[in-house]
């Protein structure tokens, strides 16, 4: 306190600039790896349980694509949400030592957001625009981290 003058407190947008300024962002090499791993843990294992015992073979798969993908990406968005939710991390993002936040308060996002961020993830990876961002930001963010308000940092 000068002068009669008394000290203000930072606006919530400064709070955020800088809090997500000190954030240690995971790298596109964890992340991927995460992905790749999370592929193999997760994905194949409800491929498998879909094409050979909900749809019968991989033939009836193949002939009714658009369904298959469906019973494939659905229960992978809410096994993903599920594990973001009680522990901020997959079975991927657990073994690279990464976890998703929510970029405002630095807390694990709510059910609501992670299910929105997941299933943002699926249609970036379809387009391959909304991954390819985290090679041109210094946050490592994809688009699906940008819509979602949300972040992927190293687990401190």
């Amino acid at each position: 306190m000068k002068q009669g003058k008394t000290q203000q407190e930072p606006t919530q947008k400064q709070h955020e600039k800088t809090s997500s300024l000190k954030r240690d962002y995971a790298s596109s090499g964890s992340k991927i790896k995460a992905f790749l791993t999370d592929s193999f843990m997760l994905l194949m294992p409800i491929m498998y349980v879909v094409i050979y015992l909900v749809m019968g073979s991989r033939e009836n798969a193949g002939a009714e694509r658009l369904m298959s993908w469906v019973y494939i990406l659905v229960p992978l968005i809410i096994l993903q949400t599920l594990f973001m939710v009680a522990k901020g991390q997959t079975p991927g993002y657990k073994a690279y030592k990464i976890e998703v936040i929510d970029d405002s308060t630095g807390e694990r996002p709510s059910f609501p957001v992670t299910l929105f961020r997941n299933t943002l993830a699926i249609l970036s990876a379809m387009t391959l625009i909304g991954w390819a961002l985290m090679f041109f930001r210094k946050d490592k963010k994809n688009l699906h981290d940008l819509l979602s308000n949300t972040a992927v940092i190293n687990k401190p």
